[in-house]
Formats: C-alpha cells, sequence, structure tokens
C-alpha cells in the first residue's frame, strides 16, 4: 500500500493517489470529510480555517461506496486559489516582480503577490532555495506548507475506516501546550479518551488543563508569538505480529516513528516510555510476562512494540511539535537578492496547531498501521483478508 501527495498550498487543489487498499470496503465520503473538519478545529488556529472548508472529491477507486481494488484519486480544491490565481497559474506571469505584474494585469491588482525573497527563520525557504536555484521563494513554501496534510488526513481517513472493520481504532489526544502540560497519567479507555478529546478546543482529555492551554495561547498571541506541544496517539485491539525484526526496514516502530516524523514542524517522537526509558533501571522498564489462557502484561513501557513487531499492548506513541516559526513579530533574515538585513515575511497566522497536528497523527499512523496489517493478512478483497485474519488468530489462540 503506497501513496503520493501533489499540489501547492495556494494552488488550484491539493491530490493524492492511493494505491493497495483492497475490494469491497464500504467507506462514505462522509467518512473522509469528517476527518478533514477534525483537522481544521483546535483553538489557536488562523485565518485560512475560515476560508477552507475542506470537502474531499474522489475521482477514482470507488463505485457504489465500496472500494474497487484499483487506485484511489482525491483531490481538496483551495478555496483561496481565487485570490492566489495570477501568481499561481502554471503558465502566467509568477516570476515577475509585483511592480511589473500590476502594469501587465492592471484590472487584478488586489490579487498580485510579490515575489518573495526573504527566507523565514524555521521554514524550508533557505535551504530549498539554495537546493532547487529558485529566486522565488514561494516556489518552495508553497509545497513545504502543512496545507499538504489534509490530503494525508484525507488518505488516513481511508486506512482508518480499513482498520475498524477489525476493531482497530486510531485515537490522538494533546499532553501539553507551551509550557501548560497534562501533570496527571492518563488512564482511561480508548473510548473515553476519543470522546473528551472531541469535546475540547485544544484536543486535551482534562478540562482544567485545556483552559490553561487556553490561557497561555492567548497571552502568546499577544505578544505576536507561537507554541508548540506534545501530542499523544493510542491504539487498541492490535494483533501481535504485524511488522518484522528481520530486517531495519520493517521494524514497526521505526516506520511509525518516521512517519510522525514526517509531518511539518514534528521534531521529536516517542515509542512507550521513550527518552525515559534510559534513565531507569532495567526491572522498571521491561514490562513482565504472564499467562492466563492468553499471554498479557500488567505494564505497557515498551508501547506495545517489542523487537519491531506488535506485542498485543496498546501503541502509544508521543510526538513533540516545534513552535510555528511564522510570527507577527518576524525574526530576523537576509535577503536572497540583496543579502540585506531584513524582517522575516509573514505567511499564516497560527498561534499554534498542535490540536491539528495529533488529526494527521492519527492519519499516518493509521496508514502504516493498515499497510503493516495488508502486508501481514493480505489479499486482493476485504473478504479474503478476513478469513486470513480470522485464521491467523485462531493459529494464535492455540499457542
Amino acid at each position: 500500500m503506497r501513496y503520493l501527495t501533489a499540489g501547492e498550498s495556494h494552488g488550484r487543489a491539493i491530490t493524492a493517489i492511493l494505491e493497495g487498499i483492497p475490494a469491497n470496503l464500504e467507506i462514505t465520503k462522509e467518512d473522509i470529510d469528517r476527518e478533514l473538519a477534525r483537522r481544521q478545529g483546535g483553538y489557536g488556529r488562523g485565518g485560512r480555517m475560515k476560508i477552507e472548508t475542506d470537502k474531499a472529491n474522489v475521482l477514482s477507486g470507488i463505485r457504489g461506496g465500496k472500494t474497487l481494488g484499483s487506485p484511489i484519486t482525491l483531490q481538496i480544491e483551495n478555496r483561496d486559489w481565487i485570490n492566489w490565481e495570477e501568481v499561481m497559474d502554471p503558465f502566467g506571469d509568477s516570476g515577475y516582480s509585483q511592480e511589473e505584474l500590476v502594469i501587465k494585469k492592471e484590472t487584478k491588482i488586489k490579487h498580485v503577490k510579490p515575489k518573495v525573497t526573504k527566507p523565514r527563520p524555521g521554514h524550508a525557504d533557505l535551504a530549498g532555495s539554495l537546493k532547487y536555484n529558485h529566486e522565488d521563494i514561494r516556489n518552495i513554501l508553497e509545497r513545504a506548507s502543512a496545507r499538504e496534510t489534509a490530503m494525508r488526513v484525507a488518505v488516513g481517513a481511508i486506512a482508518k475506516t480499513f482498520l475498524k472493520n477489525f476493531g482497530i481504532e486510531v485515537v490522538g489526544h494533546v499532553l501539553q501546550v507551551g509550557t501548560v502540560a497534562l501533570d496527571k497519567e492518563v488512564d482511561m479507555r480508548l473510548e473515553d479518551i476519543k470522546v473528551k478529546s472531541e469535546s475540547s478546543p485544544l484536543r486535551c482529555v482534562d478540562e482544567e488543563t485545556s483552559q490553561k492551554m487556553i490561557e497561555e495561547i492567548d497571552r502568546c498571541k499577544e505578544e505576536g508569538d507561537s507554541l508548540g506541544g506534545i501530542f499523544e496517539i493510542r491504539t487498541t485491539n492490535l494483533p501481535v505480529g504485524l511488522g518484522s525484526h528481520v530486517q531495519w526496514d520493517r521494524k514497526l516502530d521505526a516506520r511509525l516513528t518516521m512517519a510522525l516524523m514526517s509531518i511539518q514542524a514534528i521534531k521529536g517522537v516517542e515509542v512507550g516510555l521513550g527518552l525515559e526509558a534510559g534513565k531507569r533501571w532495567g526491572s522498571k522498564v521491561h514490562d513482565e510476562i504472564y499467562y492466563n489462557n492468553k499471554f498479557y502484561r500488567t505494564t505497557n513501557n515498551a508501547g506495545g512494540i517489542e523487537g519491531g513487531m506488535t506485542n498485543g499492548e496498546p501503541i502509544i506513541l508521543r510526538a513533540a511539535m516545534k513552535p510555528i516559526p511564522t510570527l507577527y513579530q518576524p525574526l530576523s533574515s537576509v535577503d536572497l537578492e540583496t543579502k540585506e538585513k531584513f524582517k522575516a515575511s509573514v505567511e499564516r497566522s497560527d498561534v499554534t496547531a498542535v490540536p491539528a497536528a495529533s488529526v494527521v497523527g492519527e492519519a499516518v499512523v493509521a496508514f502504516e498501521l493498515a499497510k503493516a496489517f495488508l502486508e501481514k493478512f493480505g489479499g486482493d478483497s476485504m473478504e479474503e483478508i478476513k478469513a486470513n485474519y480470522e485464521n491467523y488468530l485462531a493459529m494464535v489462540r492455540e499457542r
């Protein structure tokens, strides 16, 4: 199973082609659009979320509410395209300066955007412009933008629907925003985490902590600054044996951490205890094994993965997101053309996007789990895969 995304932040649309989903998976457009709406929520988001109301167009691979087994093509239109058409037109005058464009497009001056030559610290701007030999940084920032994650959420929605057929849920929630952190162990059922996080503007399961996060965001906004944070992804009902120990690139923990690290602005990922495991004695780290009609553990410090494989316990992952680099009080930068010192340009206005990042985290984790599941129980149709899965579970129960 694999997918590719394409499109620019202010282009006409973003798209994806998803290949490898088996035939006869029942899915609705609402399943996808619901996840897209979740990504656009969260306290601290900026003005673009008021412009875009993401809806997925399915162009291929689904008929009559069921997948065909052929590639699925997804498209999300950018409603803001109308304001950027002059600049983002594939065959237009985007290489001209603002002054030249005004002369050539006198009737559409309000749509003109200047060439970007001031790289923003913390973005792909400078490295990308040097790597691809671009004079206009817009050629980099349009694709590097987190707008691309909308399509990853759409793909993840299909993966989530697939996993639900086997009782597998993937749920994210926010542990920390800036200096405000949930200071208690989250000891509740996955369904309760899901309900509480969905009802919170910060996707935090604790109301008191959520309110403190809101106050922190408000203070930060007044200062023209931004905030990062930490979110957690949890799963349930995973079978033993997804992933493998036999090659480095088949280890499930490696694949999941790569997926999370690929999300824009994520700077660190932990599995289970994560870095804390390096501070404890072994007797306080490893999860002891018991048996009562089946193997089980009373702790889950490993985060559900041992030797690169699921061990039957819930997967627990945490990801740290850096503060959004674009600030209303911009940081210093150097103009690519003149080499003079300037204040970096402002491209977006979010104070924090940690709640949205947790939704993206769910999506990329769901995709990797669905991919590993299909590798283990492969087949061309849902019926074949379910039969393979039931046979495997029966075999494991006999051990």
